[in-house]
């Protein structure tokens, strides 16, 4: 089963960047040839071309919430997530960008797409370079919820 795992963000906004980190990070345990990592800094249409062709896509993201705790780490659905517009006059959504592909052929998108995002309360988010301490906290915890997704379908050597 082809699977990629993409890690969104965008590395001089601070915590927007966990995604990159937490790739960053899984580059160090993964080593399987039916496993793609990228990174990326873009969304909608963009990230969907990323994942098409594959089985099973893994996105990781920083997700803004009011409701939840910083630096909580959530394994979520498409399903799950809110029917939300881009701001962006020119794209569209994640979500919006899935359902047009879908209308066109759905046998490009992956069988099963899974968010794990790791909850942040400043978005948008400042310009730094680096994570804060709340946020970097979570890294390790995103990766090993990652790996135990990717495990579910391509057994890897290492775990953490």
């Amino acid at each position: 089963m082809r699977t990629i795992i993409v890690g969104v963000g965008n590395r001089i906004l601070g915590d927007d960047a966990v995604g990159v980190h937490v790739v960053n990070e899984l580059k160090k345990h993964v080593n399987h040839p039916d496993v793609t990592i990228e990174e990326a800094s873009t969304g909608g249409l963009n990230l969907v071309d990323l994942i098409l062709g594959y089985d099973k896509a893994i996105i990781i993201d920083a997700l803004k919430t009011e409701e939840e705790v910083e630096g909580e780490v959530k394994r979520i659905t498409l399903d799950e997530l809110s029917y939300i517009h881009s701001c962006n006059l020119h794209d569209s959504s994640f979500i919006e960008a899935v359902k047009i592909v879908e209308m066109i052929d759905k046998q490009l998108i992956p069988k099963e797409i899974i968010i794990i995002g790791v909850i942040v309360k400043k978005q948008p988010c400042e310009f730094k370079e680096g994570l804060s301490s709340k946020i970097s906290a979570s890294v390790l915890e995103a990766v090993r919820m990652t790996l135990v997704e990717l495990n579910s379908v391509n057994p890897i050597q290492k775990n953490i």
